[in-house]
This record gives C-alpha cells, structure tokens and sequence, in this order.
C-alpha cells in the first residue's frame, strides 16, 4: 500500500506525464505556424523513415530541431551520426519556397562517413569524391516528388550559394554548402 504522501507524488507525477504527452505533438505545429519559424519535410528513400521538423526561429537555430536533422540524415550505411551545416537547411528552406512547393524533399544520401565513402568509391559507379562533402556534413543528394529533376537543380543553381550536381541517371540532385560551382 503507497503512503498518502508518495501517492500524491505518484499522482502529480502521472499528472504531468499527462499533460506533456499531450502537449509535444501540439509543439511542432505550433512553432511551423509562427510567422519567423522555417521547417522542412523529408521522406528517406533508403530508411523509409520520415520527417517534419521546425530547425530554426527568425535567425535562431533551435538545438533540438538539428538534433532531429542529424540523425535523420545519418549514414544510412554504417548509422553513424554526423553533423551537419545549418547553412544546407538554410539552402533547402529557400530552395522550396523558390519551387512554391509542399512535398518532402526525398533523400538519397546525407552524412557520410569516411569508411562508407571509400566503399562506395571502390563499388559504386563512380560520381563519389575521395575528400566528400558529405563527409563533413555539408552535402545531400535528393530529389521532389513531382517537381522535374531540371527545375530542382536550375532552382538550385540560382541559390548561387554552394556546389549543384546534376544526376539525371540516377535521378537526384546533389547539395552542398561548398564553393559555388555546378556540374
């Protein structure tokens, strides 16, 4: 039998549990419909995993939205965890609202890690460089559903912020906040 004092505790306790549960859903909405807040939407083509995260307040990142991001975008290969620059969600968030467009960006590759990029160096067919961006957190390959891969990377390309490859063959275009230049 629980002492009266321990099941007050116990029922203040269970009470906030309660609340906080109901609140965090409500969170995320929240924040994406203040006017400052910028969200992206993903979809892992390799993972199946999905994701919708507010990453930053007016000219503030929030830690727990990159948090979400850095994982998310781990290598998928190895699930090693990297982190990656702000600055490509930056790019991603503008590049979206350039499009006019809502679906998920679907991803390819995020962070790799330095085994997995010499792997693939080694098998892959090619188009993986030995010092990767990627490697550092400042590349992804994707694509959008629906959206011509031309006008994603024309789209990109007109950022001039950083490195824009074209992939039509494998049908994604590559990231990054490199040096501006396009391929």
């Amino acid at each position: 039998m629980l002492k009266p004092c321990s099941r007050r505790l116990f029922l203040a306790d269970a009470a906030r549990l309660v609340v906080a549960g109901a609140v965090l859903p409500l969170a995320k909405p929240v924040l994406a419909a203040l006017p400052t807040a910028r969200s992206l939407e993903f979809d892992h083509t390799h993972t199946g995993e999905r994701l919708s995260v507010v990453f930053a307040l007016g000219d503030r990142y929030l830690p727990e939205g990159l948090q979400r991001l850095d994982w998310f975008l781990r290598d998928h290969y190895s699930g090693e965890v990297g982190s990656i620059d702000p600055q490509l969600f930056d790019l991603l968030f503008q590049l979206r609202q350039e499009l006019g467009c809502e679906q998920p960006f679907q991803i390819i590759s995020g962070y790799r890690c330095a085994q997995t990029n010499a792997r693939l160096r080694r098998t892959g067919g090619g188009g993986v460089a030995k010092q990767s961006l990627h490697m550092q957190g400042k590349a992804i390959d994707l694509r959008i559903a629906g959206v011509p891969l031309v006008d994603l990377r024309d789209a990109a390309i007109s950022q001039g912020a950083g490195g824009v490859g074209f992939y039509p063959y494998d049908e994604f275009v590559h990231l990054d906040t490199g040096r501006v230049r396009s391929w």
